[in-house]
């Protein structure tokens, strides 16, 4: 899977979380979770569960810890799949 692949799947996920006043063409690699697009914690962790069934990889608390910004959840997933 490409990264632009990763990157269309991961907006996907996302989008189903973000809260009204927040558009999806808003999200941007560096866009941060929280504070940019308003995602509260709740939702932060649907987002892992989600992440983790549509790329079918495990993600730990450390990792959860470290996915502050879009694309740091993108590294996270590539780590996750290329240790697979």
């Amino acid at each position: 899977m490409e990264t632009e692949e990763r990157y269309q799947k991961l907006k996907e996920i996302i989008k189903i979380y973000l809260p009204e006043d927040v558009s999806i063409l808003e999200v941007t690699n560096e866009s941060h979770f929280i504070n940019e697009l308003n995602i509260n914690s709740a939702n932060l962790v649907d987002i892992v569960l989600d992440v983790e069934d549509a790329f079918d990889i495990t993600l730990e608390n450390e990792d959860m810890d470290q996915m502050l910004t879009v694309n740091d959840a993108l590294q996270i997933i590539q780590n996750k799949l290329d240790a697979k």
